[in-house]
């Protein structure tokens, strides 16, 4: 009955999923609809939306690895800290970037940076930049692949190459109404397991949860773990936390939520869904807790919660049942990011680095729609390739991509959005150009000194903007 269960569960995911996407391409039927929708959407739904993509296989699949090796100094940096830079960010830069991009007509980040500082070499420039986002799409593609091998009991690469093709067919089809249809289902799903995880190990937790980790070892339960290469101290634990998740909120495929808004009047409603329903999903990563107190010996940290709830819940027949709900939802929570990212840099790539650049704009405006579909194709094969043999710690190679992203856009789309001043498109070049290339010297996979890559990038985007700001102070304001 449990075999059946999970594929029929399954299957009705699918079906859902494919329906909503059939309902998106209906509406769909521009470059704009494709990548911002035409302004249609419920603030609720786009604030769960938000949510969804902020959270993915991150937060419950590869971050609770790093809460198991790590103990309570990475949860501090990824619950806590993290969650604050969130709402910080949320808070201070949607209404105005929303505001901006409304007036301007902006479809992408890159788009958005063109209109504000009217460069198009700059533009170009983010375009290229924002192409590290596929270091996310990888992350995301091997968690899934671990869950749904798991679960069906199939080779990984099977299930990576059956990943790839089910979210690649769906967003093909609606693109942001799709991803916003779907990640509103998806969202619910990772709302009711998120509480229903957290409250079956927290019951189930012998002697209390901080005696329980305390009994771990000495420094596994402290804020700050000197046996940890990653966080050890108040930096590494809570600033550049706190920095890097603030600076993540400006990714492709998480800022421009704001620009499925109609109205500045949505943005309180929106802003309120998207920070309590991501709350609710920090929960997750108490599976590293739960798991480290059970005595589970597990090798491989990217595997941790996949190992935890296929040995917790699936003893019972009950249990099964609950186990094939919660791997559907976890594979969700994949989804609910990865085809964010994929409409983002479709639209990106399409808007800002074909159309500037085509003789007869119109004619390639009107086939904007088809090219990004086939962008979209490519940007999947290549994200494919490196997945098929993925890095040792697939965690580590997606936050040195990703972050050095966040490095490069964290000076211009700040600056950008809380002083009206008219800044020069070089100084925001030189501001970029500083937080990725410091970022990556510092970063260890890249030969640098530090193993974090948090770490690393909190210290390029506090250069990059100490420099700014330098500048700025020293040059006549005209």
């Amino acid at each position: 009955m449990a075999d059946s269960f999970k594929y029929i569960l399954m299957g009705i995911y699918i079906g859902l999923t494919y329906w909503l996407s059939v309902r998106g391409m209906r509406k769909a039927k521009s470059l704009e609809g494709f990548s911002i929708s035409n302004k249609d959407l419920s603030p609720f739904l786009v604030g769960i939306t938000m949510a969804a993509s902020v959270a993915s296989s991150a937060t419950f699949v590869i971050n609770p690895g790093f809460v198991y090796t790590h103990g309570m100094s990475a949860y501090i940096h990824y619950g806590v800290a993290g969650m604050l830079g969130i709402a910080v960010a949320f808070l201070t830069l949607c209404k105005g970037f929303r505001k901006f991009g409304d007036k301007a007509g902006s479809l992408t980040i890159p788009d958005w940076i063109y209109g504000r500082y009217g460069s198009r070499a700059l533009a170009t420039f983010f375009a290229a930049a924002n192409m590290l986002s596929i270091t996310f799409v990888v992350l995301i593609l091997v968690g899934c692949a671990i869950l749904t091998s798991g679960l069906f009991g199939i080779d990984q690469k099977l299930s990576l190459t059956l990943i790839l093709l089910f979210v690649f067919s769906y967003v093909l089809m609606g693109g942001a109404y799709a991803h916003a249809y779907t990640n509103a289902l998806q969202g619910v799903m990772m709302v009711f397991i998120s509480i229903v995880v957290f409250s079956h190990g927290i019951i189930n937790m012998e002697g209390g949860f901080f005696a329980s980790i305390a009994a771990q070892g000495d420094n596994y339960a402290a804020i700050f773990n000197p046996d940890s290469e990653l966080y050890f101290d108040f930096f590494s634990v809570f600033l550049s936390g706190f920095i890097i998740t603030f600076a993540l909120m400006m990714q492709p495929h998480i800022l421009t939520k704001t620009l499925y808004l109609k109205s500045g009047k949505d943005v309180n409603r929106f802003l309120a869904t998207a920070l309590i329903t991501g709350a609710v999903f920090t929960l997750m990563l108490f599976v590293g807790f739960f798991a480290k107190t059970k005595g589970m010996e597990i090798e491989a940290q990217d595997e941790v919660t996949a190992i935890y709830i296929n040995e917790v819940f699936g003893g019972s027949m009950g249990g099964q049942l609950l186990l094939a709900f919660i791997t559907v939802a976890l594979l969700a929570a994949g989804m609910s990011t990865l085809d964010g990212i994929l409409v983002a840099l479709s639209a990106m790539v399409v808007n800002d680095l074909v159309l500037p650049f085509s003789k007869d704009k119109q004619a390639a405006h009107d086939r904007g729609l088809k090219l990004s579909r086939y962008v979209l194709v490519g940007v999947g094969l290549f994200a494919f390739a490196i997945a098929w043999n993925p890095p040792e710690l697939v965690g580590l190679f997606a936050q040195t991509g990703v972050y050095g992203l966040a490095a490069t856009s964290f000076v211009p789309i700040t600056f950008g959005v809380l002083s009206n001043r008219k800044f020069p498109a070089w100084l925001m070049g030189l501001a970029a150009f500083l937080g990725l290339g410091i970022h990556l010297y510092l970063n260890k996979i890249i030969g640098g000194q530090f193993t974090n890559p948090s770490v690393s990038s909190s210290w390029a985007i506090i250069a990059s903007t100490v420099i700014t700001t330098v500048i700025v102070l020293a040059t006549p304001k005209k």
